[in-house]
């Protein structure tokens, strides 16, 4: 077995202070890793914190905007579809890790961004934003198993906005995606203009679409110049006002000139209590047949996520893995993806997987 080896202690207090500040895992907890890491760029307004642990380097409160790389370890025999976490104790020969945060500046994020896309073969760059009950550490994680299991060679990017990563925080949370839209509008400008990548890929899961839909169609309508550079949305269970989105959402999204999917499913738990504490349907929920709006692709994912919640599928499912991939990829829209099949209604087209 090739095993990726650690830097020396010595060497990552070198690279700390050239590159302005890292919270790295001991090397004496995890000398060796199985698998070659991911590493990933980042953009947050959590707040700082004093802690020197990779998970805690950012809180729950709001902060101003940091940028910087991190890196996760990858089990030997991870597999598509899962997140390997321990129930105790993390083990990086069998767990998901999250070994270093790196804060960098703006200036040196950006360039360091620059010479990802130009090393890539097809200078993409795959931004991800998390969904409520989410911590640093773990939309890090998420993020590292997508990149893994989509075989992504681009740049990969998130953006952690501040959740309180509990499930009592649903309120602060919903306070929180709309204090951070103006921060995330303008992380998307820069990325456009100063990424030299015209491939941006946007990928969403749950409370994260509602701040990456007004973050998105805001910074467009200002800059119309940049709407070139942005590929496409998708939307994964997708926790917005049904009703909102198909009149003040929809059609806006239709004509930004990027490729949008949205992804359903009948069995999801959470949108279902989404529901309740609101009072009205979910887009990424599904009622007899789910939302079909012109110039958007709608996938009923229902049957893919066996998980208690059915809520996480943008990472637990292979077949939605799978589709994400042909779209990145491959570029093929619903009627070119092998896996789907087309259902015709009284209202449209939408697709569901094949059994």
């Amino acid at each position: 077995m090739v095993l990726w080896k650690r830097h020396s202690p010595g060497y990552l207090v070198l690279l700390c202070f050239l590159l302005g500040g890292c919270a790295s895992t001991a090397a004496s907890a995890l000398e060796e890793y199985p698998e070659p890491p991911v590493r990933m760029l980042f953009g947050t307004d959590r707040n700082r914190t004093d802690a020197t642990e990779p998970g805690k380097v950012f809180g729950f409160e709001r902060g101003d905007v940091a940028y910087g790389v991190c890196t996760v370890s990858m089990p030997f025999d991870h597999r598509v579809g899962e997140l390997e976490r321990p129930v105790f104790k993390e083990d990086g020969a069998e767990h998901v890790v999250l070994i270093d945060v790196c804060v960098h500046d703006r200036q040196a994020f950006f360039t360091e961004m620059q010479g990802f896309v130009n090393r890539s073969a097809g200078k993409q760059v795959l931004l991800f934003l998390h969904g409520y009950n989410m911590t640093f550490e773990k939309a890090a994680h998420n993020m590292a198993q997508i990149v893994k299991d989509l075989g992504f060679e681009g740049c990969p990017v998130f953006y952690s906005w501040p959740s309180r990563g509990k499930v009592s925080g649903y309120p602060a949370d919903e306070t929180s995606v709309r204090w951070s839209k103006n921060n995330l509008k303008k992380f998307l400008e820069d990325i456009a203009v100063k990424s030299g990548s015209k491939n941006i890929y946007l990928l969403a899961h749950s409370m994260g679409n509602r701040i990456l839909t007004d973050a998105f169609l805001e910074l467009i309508e200002e800059r119309q110049d940049l709407k070139r550079h942005f590929k496409a949305l998708l939307l994964v269970a997708p926790d917005i006002d049904r009703g909102i989105f198909k009149r003040d959402i929809a059609e806006r999204l239709g004509r930004s000139g990027s490729f949008v999917t949205i992804y359903a499913s009948s069995e999801d738990k959470a949108l279902k209590a989404s529901r309740r504490i609101h009072g009205f349907p979910r887009v990424g929920e599904v009622e007899g047949i789910p939302l079909i709006v012109p110039e958007i692709e709608t996938i009923d994912a229902t049957g893919v996520d066996t998980s208690f919640l059915g809520h996480s599928y943008f990472n637990r499912s292979r077949p939605v893995l799978s589709d994400i991939y042909y779209i990145i990829n491959e570029d093929l829209r619903a009627d070119e993806r092998f896996s789907l099949e087309a259902v015709d209604t009284t209202d449209g087209f939408y697709w569901r997987f094949k059994e």
